[in-house]
C-alpha cells in the first residue's frame, strides 16, 4: 500500500470534504493518519470540527491534522535562501540581499517552492509517525505548479552542475599552468567546492520530491457532474502525464445533486471512478463526514501499486 494520497481538483468541487472523509475512514479502520491542508484558504479544521495549526493536532484516535501556514513557509524559504547567498558570496559586500529578497517574496515561483519545502518537511520529519499522509491541495493552478517544480528545477540544477564542473576544470588547468594564479585561492576539486556540494544537495531534495509525487503517492482528482470541473480534470490529467505522475482515481463528488443527464468524458474513462453522495443537509460534524461512503476509494488506495492503478 502507498503511504501518501493527494486530492486535486477545481475550487469548490469538495476536495477538502472528500480528503477528510477518506482520512477519517482510514483512521477508523485502524490506520494512523495525518491529513495536511496545503490550501492558503483553509477550511479543513471546519470540516473536521477541530482547531488546527501548522503542526499536527489530534482530531480523534488515529487521526491528526494540520493546516500549513504558507506565509510562514515563504518567510522560511526566503530566510534560508538569504543565509545561503550571504554565506556563498560573503566577499561581495556591495550585494544588497535584503532589498532583493523583499522583492523575491512576491516573485513567481516563491510560493510554489515554499509549498514544496512544507511538503518535504511533512515527508521527512512527520510522516514516520503515521501509516498514511493525506494532502488536501490548493486549487488547480498552484497545485500543478508545485507538482511540476521538482521536474523543472532538476533540469536547471543539472545544467548549473555541468557549468560548475566546467568552471572547476578550467581552474584546475589554470593552476597547473600557473601555480601563482589567484585561482589557487578558490576550490578546484568538486568534493571540496561548496557551490557544487549545494547543487548536489538541491538535486537530491528535488529527486526525493519527484519520487514522492510520482511513485509514493495515490493521486486523485475530485470532480462534480458539470462541464467546468470535468474540463479541469482533463487538464490536470494531461499535465500530470507530462511530468510522469500517474492519475490513480477520479472522485465524482456530490452525486445526486443534479438530475440532469450526465456521462463521464470518455477521455477519463480509463481512470478508476468513484461516486460520492451529496449530503442535502450539509456537514454538521465528523458523523456526517463519516457517512460519506469512501469504502471503495479506500480499498483502491490500499490496493494501489504506485503506478496509478489498483
Amino acid at each position: 500500500m502507498l503511504s501518501n494520497a493527494f486530492f486535486l481538483g477545481k475550487g469548490g468541487v469538495g476536495k477538502t470534504t472528500v480528503s477528510a472523509s477518506f482520512a477519517l475512514r482510514l483512521a477508523r479502520s485502524g490506520k494512523r493518519v495525518l491529513i495536511a491542508s496545503l490550501d492558503p484558504a483553509h477550511n479543513l479544521g471546519d470540516v473536521l470540527g477541530a482547531s488546527l495549526a501548522d503542526s499536527p493536532r489530534k482530531v480523534e484516535e488515529g487521526l491528526e491534522a494540520l493546516e500549513v501556514d504558507l506565509g510562514s513557509w515563504v518567510d522560511r524559504y526566503l530566510a534560508d535562501s538569504r543565509d545561503e547567498l550571504k554565506s556563498t558570496y560573503s566577499y561581495n559586500l556591495t550585494l544588497n540581499l535584503d532589498s532583493f529578497f523583499d522583492i523575491m517574496k512576491y516573485s513567481p515561483g516563491t510560493e510554489e517552492y515554499a509549498v514544496l519545502w512544507a511538503i518535504e518537511h511533512i515527508r521527512c520529519d512527520l510522516a514516520g509517525d503515521y501509516d498514511v499522509v493525506v494532502f488536501d491541495t490548493p486549487p488547480t493552478a498552484l497545485s500543478l505548479r508545485f507538482l511540476a517544480m521538482p521536474a523543472i528545477s532538476e533540469r536547471w540544477v543539472s545544467e548549473l552542475t555541468k557549468l560548475r564542473e566546467r568552471i572547476l576544470e578550467r581552474r584546475q588547468t589554470i593552476v597547473r599552468i600557473n601555480p601563482g594564479s589567484p585561482a589557487v585561492a578558490g576550490c578546484v576539486d568538486k568534493d571540496e567546492d561548496s557551490v557544487y556540494g549545494k547543487l548536489g544537495s538541491i538535486k537530491r531534495r528535488l529527486a526525493g520530491l519527484r519520487s514522492l509525487f510520482g511513485r509514493e503517492s495515490f493521486v486523485a482528482v475530485v470532480v462534480n457532474k458539470d462541464i467546468l470541473s470535468i474540463s479541469e480534470a482533463l487538464r490536470i490529467s494531461g499535465e500530470l502525464a507530462r511530468i510522469d505522475i500517474p492519475l490513480s482515481a477520479l472522485c465524482v463528488n456530490k452525486s445526486g445533486l443534479s438530475g440532469a443527464p450526465w456521462v463521464l468524458d470518455p477521455r477519463l474513462a480509463g481512470t478508476p471512478s468513484f461516486e460520492l453522495d451529496f449530503l442535502p443537509g450539509g456537514l454538521r460534524g465528523r458523523g456526517d463526514l463519516a457517512s460519506i461512503d469512501t469504502t471503495a476509494l479506500v480499498a483502491a488506495f490500499q490496493a494501489s501499486d504506485g503506478k496509478g492503478t489498483a
